[in-house]
């Protein structure tokens, strides 16, 4: 065999060799990027489980996330949207596109959002009867310096709060920063939301006066020297158990335990 074939032999090998690894790159490359929203799913979904796991250490320590019902609620009609599914839903990117969020009014947007999804996931943990024990809503809202990301838990006749898990903030370390403190999260443990007329009065005490008397079971202590992240706070528990939040879907859960 001559010099020139057996260049030309090598040339067509290395050819062959080098098309061969491009569309094995390629099919990587488009199986990775298939694949990406599936993973990405699959990461949220262990977060979350872990974010309810440790919200609800002191409730329900025994609970096994499997146990829990994940629901993707409407929040206009308070009803489930079983056309989505709760552990591909994002709410935050579903509440920066115009088509799948809606402005908050100026005087219904105590949380300063400015817009929220249309749609928000809810989880539900039942007993062995099968009656709903723990109502597992994520909440978040403007703090003094940044977005207070956390968990709300009530009891089963969304009546009461369980307890407010804040796991994501960044305002003023050692002052604003303390709201994730355990011993002042622990103020919201069996706080009733709504007076006996049905009115919301649960938050967070920030004025003196008439607050302090007539409403003192329904409020937890402010933080001293933190006054807009304690408002912050109060305006994204109230915004998000009121009217354009998960109001109606807990008023279908307390028309239900009637």
């Amino acid at each position: 065999m001559s010099e020139t074939a057996n260049r030309d032999g090598t040339a067509r090998a290395l050819g062959v060799t080098l098309a061969v690894a491009f569309v094995c790159a390629l099919l990587v490359s488009v199986v990775a990027v298939s694949l990406r929203p599936v993973q990405q799913a699959n990461v949220k979904a262990e977060r979350v489980n872990q974010l309810v796991r440790e919200a609800l250490s002191g409730i329900a320590p025994m609970v096994k996330t499997e146990n829990l019902e994940a629901h993707v609620v409407e929040l206009a009609s308070g009803q489930f949207d079983d056309g989505i599914d709760p552990a591909t839903f994002d709410a935050e990117i579903a509440a920066s596109n115009p088509d799948t969020s809606v402005e908050i009014p100026r005087e219904f947007d105590l949380a300063r959002l400015r817009r929220r999804a249309l749609h928000a996931p809810v989880y539900l943990l039942r007993g062995s009867d099968n009656a709903i024990h723990t109502i597992i809503l994520p909440v978040s809202g403007r703090g003094y310096q940044s977005i207070l990301r956390a968990w709300l838990l009530l009891d089963g006749a969304a009546s009461k709060v369980r307890a407010l898990r804040i796991y994501e903030q960044s305002d003023t370390p050692g002052v604003g920063s303390r709201i994730e403190d355990p011993d002042w999260q622990a103020q919201w443990r069996d706080r009733p939301i709504y007076d006996d007329a049905g009115v919301l009065r649960i938050g967070v005490r920030t004025r003196g006066g008439a607050e302090t008397d007539e409403y003192a079971k329904y409020l937890v202590d402010g933080i001293s020297g933190a006054t807009r992240t304690a408002r912050g706070v109060d305006g994204m528990v109230r915004f998000w158990l009121g009217d354009f939040g998960f109001g109606p879907f807990l008023q279908r859960i307390r028309e239900a335990n009637r």
